[in-house]
C-alpha cells in the first residue's frame, strides 16, 4: 500500500492468448462492445498485454475442427506429490468445474479473502514485517489529523448525541487507536459514538481488539448482549464482516483508507473487434495465464456505465481499462446511508481522478511480482478510481455532495500536521525526532527525503502527491473541512 511506490513498477512477461501448440476454439473470441482501435496506452508499466493478433485467422462463422486423436494417448500419470498450494488447487478446482476461465476479479477475491486461504485471513500482513506499510504505521500524526476531520464533521452535523464512526478495512486498528486516543480529551465527541469496525478476517480482528485495548463488560441482565468498549476513550466496539450489517438509523461517519485498492477489478483489453475481458486460465502445463472472453462478460455492464462517464478522447488513447463493479456497489450503499441518516464518509488511497488502466499489482515482502505467481503469497491491489467514486455516489441522491479529491498533502496540511509535528519535536528524544521527521516526509512529502543520511536503499519516499482524499457528506451538513 504505501510502500507499492517506493519501489520502481517490476516489469512483467508478457502472456500469449494463442500459439501454434496450445490453439483451442475456445480462445477464439467475439467482440461485443465496438470501439475504435488507437495506440494502447498505460498508467502501470506492467501494460500485460494478451496477443490478439492470431484470432484474426479466423473470420466470423468459421467452424474449427478439433483433433481428439490425444484423448488415445494420454500421457503417462505421475504418481508424484504436487506442490500446489491449498489456494492454487482451489483456482484450478473452479476453472476446471466451470470447464472455462474465471475473470480477474474472482482471482483477485479468492486471493485476497478466501475464507480459508485468503491472503488477508490468517495473518498479519501490515507493517515493516509484513508485506506492504500503511499510513497509520508510519506515524501516528496520520491518525490523530483523521481524528480531527472526524471531530470536525461532528460539529458541522450539529453534535448530534449518538453516531456511528465506521471503519472499513482498519488493518492492525492502528488508525482507530490514534483516532481515539488524541481524541478521548473531547468527552462530548467520543462519549456519542459508537465504534464499528468492518473487517472479515478472524485473524486481523482479534489484532485490532487487542490494539483499542478492548474489554468485555461483564453484564448478567438476561437478554442484554454483552458490550466491547475501547479503555481509550471509553467507547463500545462492534465487528462487522460487511457494512450492510452496521445497524442504519444514526448519522455515520465512515472512514475508508487504503480500502478500495484492495476491491476485485476487471480487467478489460482492446482487441481487434473491440473490448474484451481479461480473464485466468490454466495452461497445459498447468500454469495459470491470461485470455481473452470469447463472449460477453457481466461486467461488460460497468464497463458500458463507466465509458458513458468518460470522455470519448480519454478512452480512444487507452489499450485496456479497470472498472471496479464492488468499488460502484460499495459507494452507492455509502452514499444512501448518508442521505438517509446523515453523516459523511472519507475515502483515502493511491489512485487517479480519471479512467484507471493497467495498474493490478501484486507485492511481496516490499518487492513487486507477477500477478499470477504463487497466489495467496502477496497481495494484490489495483489504483482507485476517482472519478468512478463521485459519480457512483451522484447519481444515488441529491441530497449528498461530493468533494475532492485533493492529495494527502493538501488534505493534511490543511488539517494542521505541520503544527503537530512541531509540537511532537519539543518533546521527544533524537531517535523519536528522526522516526518523526522521516514519518511526515513519508506522509506529505514527495520524492526521496532530502534530509536522508542513512542506506540508500532505506531512503524515505514521500506519498503526499500520489495519494488522494476525497469526502462524501449530507448537503444540510455543508463543504466539510478542508475542502472548503
Amino acid at each position: 500500500m504505501l510502500t507499492r511506490h517506493l519501489l520502481k513498477q517490476a516489469s512483467t512477461c508478457r502472456h500469449f492468448l494463442l500459439n501454434s501448440k496450445t490453439s483451442s476454439p475456445f480462445l477464439t473470441k467475439s467482440i461485443f462492445f465496438s470501439s475504435s482501435s488507437s495506440s494502447p496506452e498505460s498508467q502501470s508499466p506492467t501494460n500485460t498485454f494478451v496477443d490478439d493478433k492470431v484470432n484474426d485467422q479466423y473470420p466470423t462463422g468459421t467452424s474449427i475442427s478439433i483433433d481428439r486423436s490425444a484423448l488415445y494417448n494420454l500421457p503417462e500419470h505421475s504418481h508424484e506429490p504436487t506442490s500446489d498450494s491449498e489456494l492454487v488447487k482451489h483456482l484450478k478446482g473452479i476453472i476446471k468445474f466451470r470447464g472455462g476461465p474465471i475473470s480477474v476479479a474472482e482471482y483477485m477475491e479468492e486471493v485476497l479473502t478466501n475464507p480459508k486461504f485468503g491472503f488477508y485471513i490468517s495473518r498479519d500482513v501490515f507493517g515493516a514485517e509484513g508485506d506492504f506499510i500503511t499510513s497509520p504505521e508510519v506515524s501516528q500524526m496520520f491518525g490523530e489529523m483523521v481524528g480531527v476531520w472526524a471531530m470536525c464533521l461532528w460539529e458541522q452535523m450539529g453534535r448530534p448525541k449518538q453516531v456511528n464512526l465506521v471503519e472499513l478495512g482498519p488493518g492492525r486498528g492502528t488508525l482507530m487507536a490514534d483516532l481515539l486516543r488524541s481524541a478521548s480529551k473531547f468527552k462530548s465527541f467520543t462519549e456519542s459514538l459508537h465504534v464499528h469496525m468492518v473487517e472479515c478476517s478472524p485473524t486481523l480482528q482479534k489484532l485490532q481488539h487487542h490494539n483499542l485495548k478492548c474489554f468485555d463488560e461483564d453484564d448478567n441482565s438476561d437478554g442484554v448482549e454483552k458490550r466491547t468498549v475501547s479503555m481509550l476513550a471509553g467507547t463500545p466496539v462492534s465487528w462487522h464482516a460487511l457494512l450492510e450489517q452496521v445497524p442504519s438509523g444514526l448519522p455515520s461517519i465512515i472512514i475508508a483508507h487504503e480500502f478500495y485498492d484492495a476491491l476485485p477489478v476487471h480487467q478489460f483489453q482492446r482487441a481487434s473487434r473491440g473490448w474484451c475481458e481479461k480473464m485466468v486460465d490454466v495452461s497445459e502445463d498447468s500454469m495459470f495465464r491470461f485470455v481473452l472472453s470469447p463472449q460477453p462478460t457481466p461486467a461488460t455492464l460497468y464497463l458500458m456505465r463507466r465509458c458513458k462517464w468518460a470522455a470519448p478522447k480519454e478512452i480512444e488513447k487507452l489499450g485496456q481499462i479497470e472498472v471496479c463493479p464492488k468499488a460502484m456497489d460499495l459507494t452507492r450503499t455509502i452514499a444512501d446511508r448518508i442521505s438517509c441518516d446523515g453523516g459523511g464518509a472519507l475515502i483515502i488511497d493511491y489512485g487517479l481522478n480519471g479512467v484507471v488502466s493497467d495498474s493490478l499489482q501484486a507485492i511481496r515482502k516490499h518487492k513487486f511480482i507477477n500477478i499470477l505467481d504463487d497466489p495467496g503469497s502477496a497481495d494484490l491491489s489495483a489504483y482507485v478510481d476517482f472519478a468512478s467514486i463521485r459519480h457512483s455516489a451522484e447519481e444515488v441522491s441529491e441530497d449528498i455532495s461530493v468533494h475532492g479529491p485533493m492529495t494527502q498533502s493538501q488534505f493534511l496540511g490543511a488539517l494542521g500536521i505541520n503544527f503537530r509535528v512541531e509540537a511532537l519535536l519539543q518533546n521527544c528524544t533524537d531517535e523519536q525526532a528522526d522516526s518523526l521527521r522521516t514519518g511526515y516526509w513519508r506522509l506529505v512529502g514527495e520524492g526521496e527525503a532530502p534530509f536522508w543520511e542513512g542506506p540508500d536503499e532505506q531512503v524515505p519516499i514521500g506519498m503526499g502527491t500520489r495519494y488522494l482524499a476525497m469526502a462524501i457528506v449530507n448537503k444540510k451538513q455543508g463543504v466539510p473541512v478542508p475542502f472548503q
